[in-house]
């Protein structure tokens, strides 16, 4: 069964940090680019950060610098360590792997499956 299990969320004041975990399906997950996902209410899904099998990364200009994206390749597991947080931060966060398998640091087709996200909220 394909799965993308995020955990990790909730509730932050301003400046502060918190670190998401997601777990994948090896079919999404091996040999292939994963990326973060943010969805914040009344606005599309964005593509925040993105990270290649081999470790190469990609990042929005909206969280470059305070957003870490990273893997572990054995569980099967991509983590996003989010620092220096601001309340326009909040929105629901997915993980998800690149489709098309282009092996690029950022990818526009995701996988048509998401999970239940995991729920961010920073207050200011």
């Amino acid at each position: 069964q394909v799965q993308l299990v995020a955990s990790g969320g909730g509730l932050v004041q301003a400046g502060g940090s918190l670190r998401l975990s997601c777990a994948a399906s090896g079919s999404i997950f091996r040999d292939n680019t994963m990326g973060w996902y943010r969805q914040a209410p009344g606005k599309q899904r964005e593509l925040v950060a993105a990270i290649t099998s081999d470790g190469s990364t990609n990042y929005a200009d909206s969280v470059k610098g305070r957003f870490t994206i990273s893997r572990d390749n054995a569980k099967n597991t991509v983590y996003l360590q989010m620092n220096s947080m601001k309340p326009e931060d909040t929105a629901v966060y997915y993980c998800n792997g690149d489709m098309r398998r282009s092996d690029s640091s950022w990818f526009r087709t995701p996988y048509p499956i998401w999970g239940q996200g995991t729920q961010v909220t920073v207050s200011s």
